[in-house]
């Protein structure tokens, strides 16, 4: 049993949240109340960024004191919206939003992962037709490790894992979303996942 803060309530969050508490953790949600998200990630082992990524860098970097030593396992993708809401162009081209994230945060464990599917794979990884792919990035081995783990409480086979390296290789993983609104309106808002077939 871990306890995780999941900064962001809405759909991704809210379901991050309920599948790592039935899983056993102890699990703390962070609203937009003033302090909520600060509240949160002092009291938790890990915290997961839930929260849109075009402002995630700016609400995250000012976690900097809270988050010192934690893991922050990163799922949000920084994208500008396009006229029909659905993602048009990445915020940090040539970067990413977790390597941002680590710079501004040195003394926090940043790990990418979860962020090339649609949210209702990210805890149901089995019920899509064929094996879908996971991908983690990051600096620290250990902070990896923690996260293979959640992945596996969330449903995720250790063979569908695929650890890339470190954070830089967040950016590759970061612009596969501009694949998502192209599939959304070629077939629908149903559910998928990148996966690498061997």
């Amino acid at each position: 049993m871990t306890t995780i803060a999941v900064l962001g309530n809405g759909r991704v969050g809210g379901n991050l949240a309920a599948a790592l508490a039935r899983a056993g953790h102890e699990v703390t949600m962070a609203d937009r109340t003033p302090g909520a998200a600060a509240d949160a990630a002092r009291t938790a082992r890990i915290v997961i960024n839930a929260t849109p990524g075009a402002g995630s860098l700016d609400r995250l970097a000012a976690l900097r004191e809270e988050l010192r030593d934690k893991i922050l396992v990163d799922v949000s993708n920084a994208t500008t919206d396009g006229p029909d809401g659905l993602p048009a162009d990445l915020v940090y081209p040539g970067s990413s939003l977790a390597e941002q994230l680590q710079e501004a945060l040195p003394e926090t464990n940043v790990v990418k992962t979860l962020n090339t599917m649609l949210y209702p794979v990210m805890t149901a990884p089995a019920t899509l037709a064929e094996t879908p792919t996971v991908f983690l990035s990051g600096e620290d081995p250990q902070a990896k490790q923690t996260v293979r783990e959640l992945l596996t409480d969330l449903g995720w086979h250790k063979d569908w894992i695929t650890d890339l390296g470190g954070i830089r290789t967040a950016r590759a993983t970061e612009a596969a979303i501009l694949f998502v609104p192209h599939v959304i309106r070629a077939t629908g808002f149903t559910p998928f996942a990148i996966s690498i077939a061997r």
